[in-house]
């Protein structure tokens, strides 16, 4: 055995000086990706063991055996770059999720989507950089900043529900599934466009023009770049409406659907908004028109594709962070004082957990105080679910603590060590201890629901295939009828039922002006010699 390991050292050490050490790094972290996808598939059955604790489990054990290999020197295959994350693997991710989101469900609860997504995360930021601030001044944490305080809350404040969306059904429990998952990627973008605003205000002085300053910013960031992605996302369904690639070539379209996400992001960051609110609304958006426009086939492409996409981004953010949670040269900075290490992680916890409470249980109230529905109402055991579901941290946290206390990777100040380690300590233990406590949670909190028409799966969204793919035009309002909500005969009730009223008007709308001009569900593509155009003489 040992002249084995000195042959895998000495052949180690050979390739690290040499030009082929980066293609055998990526030889052997895609086959940890491959070994992620295997091995997430024989547990997928227990769904004890969601993707993310596997992921982060096999980038532990990598790390392991890499420290052994290179004698305690690193645990890395790669170096992570914050730019690589940002550029290449958040894009895929934030854009499917608004690519596969119900819709329906989405925007019927958007405003208490956005109550807990954006006035949320506001909150939970502003009680994290609070707690900080005042624990940190008793605390040996090196030297940290305002401005590194405040990113800390906005690092924080963003969350990773994925574990309890693996677990939820969007059938059994079509409401709760969708407040969990619209509040957790409108918290995402929420929290980046925060740290984007910190980064660009001045906080030397903080005063009451400071706070507007950085108030209008933050809203500033936030409209424009959900109008960006909503331009790109009309864009790209105007064009591939009006020229109907498909008739040629079906690769030609899936294409430019893909070229164009991608666009809408790397715009949103060359004019300095937030890439991820541009990706997802661009996403909402290309599902609603510009995935009716193209050919059947390439619906099932598309949408293949860019979970598919999303699916490796997620997987290798996860194992280089189970790798990175070995990093010897981050830990050596904090290694006098573990204690300290240790407290602040836990620290951060507990901020975690109350900011999420201090505003999830408050708006669940003002937001059932609008509704007169039991069944529309979000129940205390539900109150519960979403708090659990928003209590871990994932990929936004870590990019965000890489892009705010490292450069290039490295670091070479105590206290931005200490953020660093802290940062992956939180995302660890809250992705694994909690996310193995999801399952019996829910099991517990929800018994097994039954099926009902009202569960029924939005046939506008790319993700189901229940029903036609060319449905009629009619069906936008044969889904408002579903939901059995009368017209609002005065402006009481209207400010009764805001939600329903406005998502009733904008279906109006969006089949008198919208879908003729950018197509959409129920869009038939005229083509010259089509049994469409024979059908019509």
């Amino acid at each position: 055995m040992t002249p084995i390991l000195n042959y895998v050292v000495s052949k180690w050490q050979a390739l690290s000086t040499s030009d082929h050490a980066s293609v055998v790094s990526i030889n052997l972290f895609v086959a940890l990706l491959c070994a992620c996808i295997v091995i997430g598939h024989l547990l997928e059955e227990t769904r004890w063991m969601n993707e993310s604790i596997t992921a982060l489990l096999i980038g532990m054990f990598a790390g392991i055996v890499i420290l052994l290999v290179s004698r305690g020197k690193s645990s890395h295959l790669l170096l992570f770059s914050e730019d690589t994350f940002f550029i290449y693997l958040l894009p895929p991710i934030i854009f499917n999720a608004g690519f596969q989101v119900k819709k329906k469900q989405f925007f019927v609860n958007f405003m208490t989507i956005m109550l807990f997504g954006a006035i949320g995360t506001l909150v939970s930021c502003f009680i994290i950089s609070l707690g900080a601030f005042q624990f940190f001044k008793k605390m040996d944490v090196g030297s940290l900043d305002i401005a590194d305080i405040l990113a800390i809350g906005a690092i924080f404040a963003a969350t990773d529900s994925v574990c309890t969306l693996q677990i939820l059904s969007q059938d059994e429990t079509p409401l709760l599934y969708s407040l969990v998952f619209g509040e957790g990627v409108v918290n995402d973008a929420t929290s980046v466009v925060l740290f984007n605003a910190i980064q660009s205000i001045d906080l030397s002085n903080i005063d009451a023009r400071v706070a507007i300053h950085f108030l209008g910013s933050f809203f500033y960031l936030f409209s424009t770049s959900t109008l960006l992605g909503v331009f790109v996302g009309l864009l790209s369904a105007y064009i591939i409406r009006k020229l109907y690639f498909g008739r040629h070539s079906t690769d030609r379209e899936v294409a430019l659907m893909i070229l164009m996400a991608y666009l809408s992001y790397m715009l949103a960051e060359l004019l300095d908004l937030s890439g991820i609110l541009t990706v997802f609304f661009c996403g909402i958006v290309m599902s609603h028109y510009t995935w009716h426009n193209v050919t059947e086939s390439s619906r099932v492409t598309t949408k293949h594709a860019f979970a598919t996409l999303s699916f490796i981004s997620e997987s290798f953010i996860f194992v280089y962070v189970g790798m990175d949670a070995l990093d010897i040269e981050k830990w050596s900075f904090v290694s006098d004082s573990p204690g300290t290490s240790v407290a602040v992680s836990a620290m951060l916890l507990g901020l975690v957990m109350v900011g999420r409470a201090a505003f999830v249980f408050p708006l669940s109230f003002l937001s059932n105080l609008a509704k007169k529905s039991a069944d529309e109402k979000i129940t205390f055991r539900e109150q519960v679910i979403i708090w659990w579901a928003g209590l871990m941290r994932g990929a936004v946290s870590i990019a965000l603590a890489y892009h705010q206390f490292t450069r290039a990777g490295h670091t070479q100040l105590r206290g931005n060590a200490m953020m660093i380690t802290s940062t992956v300590t939180v995302v660890l233990f809250s992705t694994m201890v909690f996310g193995l406590l999801t399952k019996p949670l829910i099991k517990c909190l929800i018994p097994h629901p039954k099926l009902t028409t009202s569960m029924l799966s939005d046939p506008a969204t790319p993700k189901s295939f229940s029903v036609p793919l060319l449905g009629s035009a009619q069906d936008s309002e044969l889904d408002l009828d579903n939901l059995h909500v009368s017209r609002p005969t005065s402006i009481r009730a209207f400010l009764a039922t805001p939600t329903h009223t406005v998502h009733r008007y904008w279906r109006k709308f969006d089949d008198a002006f919208m879908r003729p001009m950018f197509g959409g569900r129920g869009f038939v593509p005229f083509v010259p010699g089509s049994p469409t155009e024979r059908g019509g003489h």
